[in-house]
C-alpha cells in the first residue's frame, strides 16, 4: 500500500491525555521551526472528550513546536506500521511559552528549584497498570506464572523502551488482578516527565501489537487495589555532585532535601488535585491501601505519601548516589509534567522558607483522631476530587506558583470532568476511567 510516513507532534494536557497532530516526516525540518497550529480551547477538552466551559471560545491561535530531543521511532518488526511521535511545547505566535503548556510549566518549576536551592532534579516515574481483556483471576501476585503469561508483552515493551532512549529497569506481575508494573531509569530535568509520557504510550502500543489492552486508571474495582505512579527524586548540585544525602542528617536527609520534603508535605493536600486529578483517584488514596492518605514522611514505609527509599550499599559514595525519596500520592490520570511541576514548586517553597526537617512516622495514622493528627502537624488528604480542587484554589501560596489564569482554567476543566460522570456509582465511574486511560 502506498504510504507517506507521518510523525505525530504531541503534548500532555490537563487530563493527562496525549494529544496533538501528525504531519509528513518529510516536513520535519520545517515544522521544527514553524510548529503546527493549535487552539487555546483544546485545553478545556476533558478526559471524556467533552469541552468544559472555555474562557477562550473560538478565538486565538497557538503553535505546538516539536522537540527533536523528544523524538520516538519504533519498528515493532511485526509487519505493522512504524510508530513515530515527538513531544513538544505550546507557544504563542511570537514563541513565548503558553500559560497552559504543561511542559513549559514544568520547566519554570525546575528553574525555580535551581534558583531556590542551587540544585537540579533527577527523577523517575514508576508505573502500575492492568491488563483489561484478561479473565484470569488466579492469585498470581509477584508470581512466575503471572509473569510468564505476559512475557512476550513484557519483552516487547522493554525493547520498545530501549529503542525510545529510555533505560528499561524492571517488569513484574504486581499484586492486583492482572496488574503489572514497569520501571525505567532516572533522567534529569523535564526529561523524566517526557519519559513517563513515552512509557505510557509505548505500553499501550505494545499491548495493542500483542492483542492486549491495558489501562493505567487509578482503580478498576472500589474493593480492590489501585494503580499508582510513584515519582522517585534526588538532587545534583551545579557540579553534578549528589546532594540528597547527608549521613548526619535525619534519616539521611541533607538540609536541602529535608526542606524540600517539608515543603511537599506542607502543601500536599493542595497539590494532590494536580497529582491525583481524577474523580476515582480518591478511592485509591485511602488508609491501608499502600498508597497515601496523610501528608506524612515514612522511612521505607509504603503507606506514606512521601517515602525515603532503601539503598543497597554500605559505601558512603554509593549511598549518596543511590539515596532518593518517592512521592506516592500520584496516578496516571495526571499529566506527568504537571504533577512533577506541582511537587517541585512545593519543595522549592520549602527550601525558600527554610522549613525544618519533617519527622518520620512509624505508625498507623488511621487510628489517630483528627485532633491528634492536627496536633502533630498531619492532615488527612482530600477524600474527593471536588475537595482537592477546593483546597488547591483556596491556597493562595500554591496558586501563585502558576500563571495567573491557570487555577481558574484548571479547576473549571476538572469540574466539567466531575459533571460528566453525573450520578454514576463508583463501579461505573471506575469503568469509565478504565476506558480512557
Amino acid at each position: 500500500m502506498i504510504s507517506n510516513p507521518l510523525i505525530f507532534a504531541a503534548m500532555s494536557d490537563f487530563a493527562g491525555r496525549t494529544r496533538g497532530k501528525a504531519f509528513p516526516v518529510s516536513d520535519l525540518d520545517k515544522r521544527l521551526k514553524r510548529g503546527i497550529g493549535w487552539t487555546p480551547t483544546n485545553v478545556m477538552i476533558t478526559c471524556f472528550d467533552a469541552i468544559a466551559p472555555s474562557p477562550f471560545g473560538s478565538l486565538g491561535d497557538l503553535l505546538l513546536i516539536p522537540d527533536p530531543e523528544a523524538r520516538v521511532e519504533i519498528d515493532f518488526e511485526d509487519s505493522g506500521p512504524v510508530e513515530r511521535f515527538m513531544l513538544g511545547d505550546i507557544t504563542d505566535l511570537d514563541g513565548r511559552a503558553w500559560d497552559c503548556c504543561t511542559r513549559s510549566i514544568l520547566k519554570a518549576a525546575l528553574e525555580r528549584l535551581r534558583l531556590s536551592g542551587g540544585i537540579h532534579l533527577v527523577s523517575a516515574f514508576e508505573h502500575e497498570f492492568q491488563m483489561r481483556n484478561s479473565s484470569n483471576s488466579f492469585a498470581d501476585g509477584y508470581s512466575l506464572r503471572g509473569f510468564t503469561r505476559q512475557r512476550q508483552f513484557g519483552e516487547a515493551l522493554m525493547s520498545a523502551l530501549a529503542c525510545a532512549g529510555l533505560t528499561p529497569d524492571t517488569f513484574m506481575k504486581e499484586f492486583g488482578p492482572n496488574q503489572y508494573e514497569v520501571t525505567n531509569g532516572p533522567a534529569q530535568g523535564h526529561r523524566s516527565a517526557d519519559q513517563a509520557l513515552i512509557l505510557r504510550e509505548l505500553t499501550r502500543m505494545t499491548a495493542q501489537r500483542c492483542g492486549e489492552q491495558v489501562t493505567f486508571a487509578p482503580i478498576l474495582d472500589p474493593t480492590s487495589v489501585g494503580n499508582g505512579v510513584h515519582i522517585h527524586m534526588s538532587f545534583l548540585d551545579e557540579h553534578s555532585t549528589p546532594v540528597t544525602y547527608d549521613e548526619n542528617g535525619p534519616s539521611g536527609m541533607s538540609k536541602v532535601t529535608a526542606s524540600f520534603i517539608a515543603g511537599v508535605l506542607k502543601y500536599l493536600d493542595s497539590i494532590v488535585a494536580l497529582t491525583a486529578p481524577s474523580d476515582i483517584s480518591y478511592l485509591r488514596l485511602t488508609p491501608n491501601r499502600w498508597s497515601a492518605a496523610y501528608n506524612n514522611l515514612g522511612f521505607r514505609d509504603r503507606e506514606a505519601s512521601v517515602r525515603i527509599c532503601p539503598v543497597t550499599s554500605v559505601d558512603p559514595e554509593k549511598i549518596a548516589r543511590q539515596y532518593n525519596f518517592e512521592y506516592r500520592a500520584a496516578d496516571a490520570t495526571a499529566s506527568p509534567h504537571l504533577a512533577l511541576a506541582a511537587i517541585i514548586y512545593a519543595g522549592a517553597q520549602g527550601i525558600e522558607d527554610e522549613l525544618p526537617a519533617p519527622g518520620v512516622t512509624q505508625e498507623d495514622l488511621s487510628v489517630l483522631s483528627e485532633d491528634d493528627l492536627s496536633a502533630r502537624g498531619y492532615k488527612r488528604l482530600p477524600q474527593s476530587l471536588e475537595e482537592a480542587l477546593q483546597r488547591f484554589e483556596q491556597n493562595d501560596v500554591v496558586t501563585r506558583w502558576f500563571p495567573a489564569s491557570f487555577a481558574s482554567i484548571y479547576t473549571t476543566h476538572k469540574r466539567a470532568e466531575i459533571a460528566y460522570l453525573g450520578d454514576l456509582d463508583a463501579k461505573a465511574r471506575c469503568a469509565a476511567y478504565a476506558e480512557v486511560y
